[in-house]
């Protein structure tokens, strides 16, 4: 009789034991289960040359909220008998190279993880996959971090052959349109519904050092002990407490409406807060969009996507789509979605951008709180990376992404590459002259600056006429609030008005200057239609979309 197998499930995202097919696969039929995270000092190594406290590319925030998951799946592991086994990679890029010596020592026999679409991720698994086919170990990637599997959704996209009138495949390529997105991908699969009460036991390990799951403060980013602390807490409990909490009021979920919502709500958010559990896979996108049609189903009448709560799962499956087919998505040249826009390089600018010193309270509040809490509401998030590119700075797209990658609980390579493509009018969407005010964007939801009081405390005595214009206030008003301009709290980098003019003049000479490439590049036409791909109809598309969504202008 052949003796169990022993199964190895890898984690890295999907880090939850509910509809995780990486999980159920590895366990069926295993006389011993292996759970694996490997800790990789890419994403973890402190770097005292980082613009605040935590490594290259994570902020302490983004990294707490990783510990506590792990933490948290680590607990839930002990209660169906297992554990998690934590391993700790030598040097970067070498995440691969822990695994497959664990997978070799301990004899591994079937080997399961959960696919990832990301170009780091792509290299990483393809170094184990060749490994433990080489090595005669079975291995299983479901597609579970999204609803959809990326690459099913491109192989779906036809194209019509001019000559034979039939559509065809169109060679590989995305659908760019959200509506081209959902008339493709329709219903995604149903959620595994089991419960487990119990998972193999872990099998000998050997002489490996197997790690606790440390704390912020044992990775070594120096004193923290300042800096606050998210309230939003990482892990799997957290995910699926806050989840029902949030489907209980049904009449919320029907009617909600996204873009609307107060991006000044801090105490409490006006959202759900679930992004940050996704994208670690906290929380099971197929659970969530399955528990959402239950509520559905329960009531009279409830809004659509794209505006709908389901439909916001949808754009992340969109975005996911979109990276994964499009070379170079997350940079500018080499991606032939993006406009070559010649932005601006002014370091000192987009350091005040990035720190929260520009002088406009709106914008540094709002990168105050990115900082601390490493979360913002995504109206937030849409001023501040309008200020930094096309509304008021003219600076490169890329920077404001890395910021944003770094430091929120929630960065996500697709969605943010493909947010900030979109709010730089670099791809998807071009109406450019729509720019969000510094001034009376953030006034009209907290006109007496509730929100700029807390994060900015040195603001907190302004009065309500000056708070989001601080500097129009007389000296005699910034002496009694205790905030002189230019010396307590900055002047404004740009004035908005010039700035603005002249974001949108350089705008339209940008895009005048890529139809001219686009037209002096044109070879002889193909037999099959495009029409799908070309920036006029992504324009046309995705513009009627925003007027759904109603991209708030600052006039």
């Amino acid at each position: 009789m052949e003796a169990p197998t022993a199964a190895m499930v890898w984690f890295r995202k999907g880090l939850r034991v509910h509809d995780n097919p990486a999980l159920d696969a590895a366990r069926r039929g295993a006389g011993r289960l292996y759970p694996v995270f490997v800790l990789d000092p890419r994403y973890l190594r402190p770097d005292p040359a980082a613009a605040s406290p935590g490594s290259a590319r994570a902020g302490v925030a983004r990294v707490r909220f990783l510990l506590e998951s792990l933490g948290d799946l680590d607990a839930r592991l002990h209660r169906l008998g297992s554990r998690l086994l934590l391993l700790r990679a030598r040097d970067d890029d070498d995440a691969a190279g822990a695994v497959c010596a664990a997978l070799k020592d301990w004899n591994i026999g079937r080997l399961s993880f959960e696919s990832d679409t990301e170009p780091y991720a792509l290299a990483r698994d393809k170094k184990v996959t060749d490994f433990a086919m080489s090595s005669g170990i079975e291995v299983f990637t479901p597609v579970s971090h999204t609803l959809f599997d990326p690459a099913d959704i491109i192989n779906k996209v036809l194209v019509l052959d001019t000559l034979s009138r039939r559509s065809v495949p169109n060679g590989g390529r995305p659908p760019l349109t959200y509506q081209s997105f959902i008339a493709i991908a329709v219903e995604p699969p149903e959620p595994i519904l089991e419960e487990y009460s119990e998972l193999p036991p872990v099998g000998d390990t050997g002489e490996y050092e197997l790690l606790p799951v440390p704390t912020v403060e044992e990775l070594g980013y120096g004193d923290i002990s300042q800096e606050e602390i998210s309230p939003f807490q990482g892990g799997e409990t957290e995910a699926l407490r806050r989840m029902k909490e949030s489907l209980q009021d049904k009449e919320w979920v029907a009617k909600f409406e996204k873009p609307k919502g107060d991006p000044s709500a801090f105490l409490k958010p006006a959202t759900t807060v679930l992004s940050p559990y996704l994208k670690f896979g906290c929380l099971s996108s197929r659970y969530f969009y399955h528990c959402i049609q239950d509520v559905y189903r329960s009531v009279r009448n409830y809004t659509k996507p794209p505006v709908s709560l389901t439909g916001q799962l949808l754009w992340r499956d969109f975005f996911y789509t979109v990276s994964f087919g499009t070379p170079n998505f997350d940079q500018m040249k080499g991606n032939k979605i993006c406009k070559q826009i010649p932005w601006s390089e002014n370091e000192e600018l987009f350091v005040a951008w990035r720190d929260g010193r520009t002088g406009y309270p709106w914008i540094d509040a709002i990168m105050i709180q990115l900082r601390k809490w490493g979360w913002m509401h995504h109206l937030a998030r849409h001023s501040v990376a309008c200020f930094l590119t096309r509304g008021d700075l003219f600076i490169h797209w890329e920077k404001g992404r890395d910021v944003f990658e770094r430091l929120l609980i929630d960065s996500d390579w697709a969605i943010n590459n493909g947010n900030w493509l979109w709010l730089s009018c670099s791809s998807f969407f071009y109406q450019y002259h729509r720019i969000y005010s510094p001034i009376t964007f953030g006034k009209k939801y907290d006109p007496n600056g509730n929100y700029i009081r807390h994060f900015i405390p040195v603001l907190k005595d302004m009065p309500r006429e000056y708070i989001y214009e601080p500097w129009t206030a007389p000296l005699s008003i910034q002496k009694k609030a205790k905030c002189i301009i230019g010396k307590d709290y900055p002047k404004p980098v740009v004035d908005h008005d010039t700035a603005t003019k002249e974001c949108r003049k350089r705008m339209g000479e940008a895009y005048a200057s890529n139809r001219l490439d686009s037209y002096s590049s044109k070879g002889k036409p193909s037999n099959l239609s495009r029409r799908k791909w070309s920036h006029g109809d992504q324009d046309a598309s995705n513009s009627s979309i925003a007027r759904q969504l109603k991209t708030s202008r600052s006039d």
